[in-house]
C-alpha cells in the first residue's frame, strides 16, 4: 500500500479568483453571516483604496490548493493634518479545526508588513488571550453607551448640524471632507457640526443591540471632547433618526455625558508604531462592513 502523500499547506495573499471559495469558508466560520454577505464584503474591499504594495483582501491558508483558513485585512492610509500613517484592521479570522496547528503561520504572514499599525477591534472573549499573546495591546477597554440628547446644558448653543455630503461654510482640513464623503458612501451617518470657529466632522454607523435596540456607533470624530461639546445638537439630530443611544469606545465613564460605561465590552487592540486614538475607527470593518 502506497503511503498517503504529504498535504501541501501554505499561506499566501488572497487574490480575486479566491473570493468565492473564501466567502464560503467565512460563512462556515461565521454562520451569523451568509455567503452573500461575505461576497458584498469583498466587493467593498475591491473598491477600497489600498496602499500600493499591500494586500487587497488579506491572507489565506490552503491545503492542496483548497482554502482552510483566512484573515481578512483592511490596509488604509490614514490621513491627518500634518502626516499620515498606514493602518491595517485585522478582521474575520477563521481556520478550520483540523488545521489550527498552522494558524500561527497564517498570522505571521498577515503581520509581516513593517511600519504598519495593526488593529483588532472585534476580538471575541475566547480569542483575547491569543490576541495578547500575538503582541497586541489594549487601547480601549470597553464602551460608553451615551444618550447625548439628554445633555442638559448645551456647551455649544449656536452650533449648526449639516449633512456630511455638503461642503460646510466654515474652515476644515481637506482630508476631513474626503474621509466624511468616503464614509457616507459606506452607508455611515455623516455630519458636520459647524460653528464660527470651524466645521467639526462626525461619522456614525447605525447598529442594533440585542436584535432590537436601535443605536449608533461613533466611528470618527476629531476628539472625544468634541463629541461631548456638541452632544446635545448631535443627540437631537440622531434622535430624529430613531437613534437615541451612541456607543463610544472608552476607558471609563466620559464626563459630561449621560450614560453608562461597560468595561470589557467590545475592547480594542493594537500592535505597531502608532497608538490609535480613541474615537477613530475610520476605514475599519466597523465603517466598511457595519460589523
Amino acid at each position: 500500500m502506497l503511503p498517503s502523500p504529504t498535504p501541501k499547506i501554505r499561506s499566501r495573499q488572497i487574490i480575486e479568483s479566491d473570493i468565492h471559495a473564501v466567502a464560503m469558508l467565512l460563512a462556515k466560520g461565521f454562520p451569523v453571516h451568509s455567503r452573500q454577505f461575505w461576497l458584498r464584503v469583498f466587493e467593498r474591499l475591491a473598491k477600497h483604496s489600498t496602499p500600493v504594495g499591500l494586500p487587497k483582501y488579506g491572507h489565506l491558508l490552503e491545503c492542496n490548493d483548497v482554502p482552510v483558513g483566512v484573515i481578512l485585512q483592511i490596509f488604509s492610509t490614514i490621513p491627518a493634518a500634518t502626516t499620515s500613517t498606514t493602518r491595517c484592521n485585522i478582521s474575520s479570522w477563521y481556520v478550520e479545526p483540523a488545521f489550527r496547528t498552522y494558524a500561527a503561520a497564517l498570522v505571521s504572514q498577515a503581520l509581516k508588513p513593517k511600519n504598519v499599525t495593526y488593529l483588532n477591534i472585534t476580538a471575541a472573549p475566547h480569542t483575547r488571550a491569543t490576541v495578547e499573546a500575538q503582541g497586541f495591546s489594549q487601547y480601549a477597554s470597553g464602551v460608553y453607551v451615551a444618550a447625548p440628547a439628554l445633555t442638559s446644558f448645551p456647551r455649544a448653543p449656536h452650533a449648526k448640524i449639516v449633512s456630511g455630503r455638503t461642503c460646510p461654510n466654515a474652515h476644515f482640513d481637506p482630508f476631513e471632507q474626503e474621509l466624511v464623503l468616503d464614509h457616507a458612501a459606506y452607508g455611515c451617518t455623516t455630519l458636520w457640526c459647524v460653528t464660527s470657529e470651524r466645521a467639526f466632522p462626525f461619522v456614525f454607523r447605525p447598529r442594533v443591540i440585542k436584535g432590537f435596540i436601535a443605536c449608533t456607533q461613533l466611528v470618527y470624530c476629531r476628539d472625544i471632547d468634541d463629541f461631548v461639546r456638541f452632544a446635545h445638537p448631535i443627540g437631537m439630530h440622531l434622535a430624529m433618526r430613531g437613534e437615541v443611544l451612541v456607543v463610544i469606545d472608552s476607558n471609563g465613564a466620559i464626563p459630561g455625558l449621560i450614560g453608562k460605561y461597560f468595561d470589557g465590552r467590545m475592547p480594542k487592540y493594537f500592535k505597531g508604531p502608532d497608538r490609535p486614538r480613541v474615537g477613530d475607527l475610520a476605514y475599519t470593518e466597523a465603517a466598511l462592513f457595519g460589523v
